[in-house]
């Protein structure tokens, strides 16, 4: 990941969360799954990165409300979800529009995407996370 320091990069993985919108309710559930699975996030050296389109005002807002232990990223001109290749269309309530889908990326200490889950169960999310790195092995 660009703008990381080469010490920083050698001691852990990352987790990119695609969030789609704060304080809804999927984006509540997993974001407070990996909240609760922070301790065990950290032992293995993981970061977690949750990253949306909302301002910061509204993460700090979210973070605050649900007492979220990792950074959330503004990402409010969709630059970085269009380079994940998350920012598509969207149909709800008969309506198409672009936004953001929830997908995360498990990138290891060499920057690489190890996996990515393009639907998550969102409550559960964290577990299935850590249960990937394990089996990884990394």
């Amino acid at each position: 990941m660009e703008g990381l320091s080469e010490s920083a990069r050698e001691k852990v993985i990352f987790t990119a969360v695609q969030l789609s919108k704060d304080d809804t309710p999927g984006c509540t559930a997993e974001a407070c799954s990996f909240r609760d699975a922070n301790h065990e996030m950290q032992k293995r050296g993981v970061v977690v990165l949750g990253i949306s389109a909302d301002d910061i005002p509204s993460h700090q807002k979210f973070a605050d409300k649900y007492g979220l232990p990792f950074p959330l990223l503004a990402d409010t001109d969709t630059t970085v979800s269009q380079l994940y290749g998350v920012w598509k269309e969207k149909n709800y309530a008969g309506k198409t529009y672009m936004g953001v889908n929830r997908e995360t990326f498990l990138i290891d200490k060499e920057g690489i995407v190890r996996k990515v889950w393009p639907k998550v169960k969102a409550a559960e999310h964290a577990q299935e996370v850590l249960e990937t790195i394990e089996s990884l092995e990394l």
